[in-house]
């Protein structure tokens, strides 16, 4: 069984926006490979978002609303990016803690 300081942190919130974590020994199993299936998406969608706020920035006549709701999904964005950097962070500390 995975060792408490061995949870992953998966790339979705649980209820009332908790954390949610999966303990397995199995970094090949369904669950670990839906988990960085969708970490991948949103790494992704992180770029191709920023990307596009390059753009509207760069607009001199962009709407104030359509700039808001980038900046909200900016955020979200920059949500989930945390959260893969966190877990990603936390693999490589269990892994280099195996290593010694």
């Amino acid at each position: 069984m995975t060792a408490p300081n061995e949870l992953r942190l998966l790339p979705w919130a649980g209820p009332e926006g908790k954390p949610c974590y999966l303990s397995t020994d199995d970094r090949n199993g369904f669950m670990s490979r839906l988990a960085d299936g969708i970490e991948s998406v949103q790494l992704g969608s992180a770029a191709e978002l920023l990307e596009h706020a390059g753009e509207a920035l760069d607009d001199q006549d962009a709407d104030p609303e359509d700039i808001r709701r980038l900046a909200h999904e900016l955020a979200g964005s920059l949500r989930d990016v945390l959260r893969v950097a966190t877990s990603r962070g936390d693999l490589l500390t269990v892994t280099d803690s195996h290593d010694a």
